[in-house]
């Protein structure tokens, strides 16, 4: 069974994170969204209502699961034998940093790190800029999945 993990804070999911997700269920068997939790910050979205969320809009894939994690993403994947990290890269500065992960990841247990170039229809696309648009008004309706894009205008109350 060929594993892979797709992480995140996913505050909220975007396309751009389902278009890496969609990418990776196509070259692992099993594909898991670790859903971190990051008690020093406030998220617009609750880690349950992310969770529901991703499941909506990866259900069609049939191959993912998602679930929450705290802590090292390296923890993550060896509870589960995960032995890949797939993550989506949207411009060098994000290489730069996710190199570092990447080795620090292999260093400390053997997981490996694939990236996936983003597609360029989203390599500028990111939760916190979804959220500030959409709470300033903004049409964020071709960034996010339309039960994503729902819950954002009720959360914004934008009915």
């Amino acid at each position: 069974m060929r594993r892979a993990v797709c992480p995140g804070s996913f505050d909220p999911i975007t396309n751009g994170h389902l278009d890496i997700i969609a990418r990776a269920s196509k070259l692992y068997d099993e594909v898991y969204v670790a859903v971190m939790i990051n008690k020093a910050k406030k998220g617009l979205f609750e880690i349950d209502e992310r969770i529901d969320l991703i499941r909506q809009v990866t259900a069609e894939f049939g191959n993912v699961e998602v679930e929450a994690f705290h802590g090292l993403l390296v923890d993550f994947c060896k509870q589960r034998d995960i032995p890949a990290i797939v993550k989506g890269l949207r411009a060098v500065s994000d290489f730069d940093y996710e190199l570092q992960m990447a080795q620090m990841n292999n260093g400390l247990s053997g997981v490996e790190t694939l990236f996936v170039p983003t597609n360029p229809t989203y390599s500028f696309l990111s939760s916190s800029l979804v959220k500030e648009v959409a709470a300033w008004g903004g049409d964020v309706s071709h960034l996010v999945p339309p039960v994503v894009l729902e819950a954002l205008n009720k959360r914004l109350r934008r009915d």
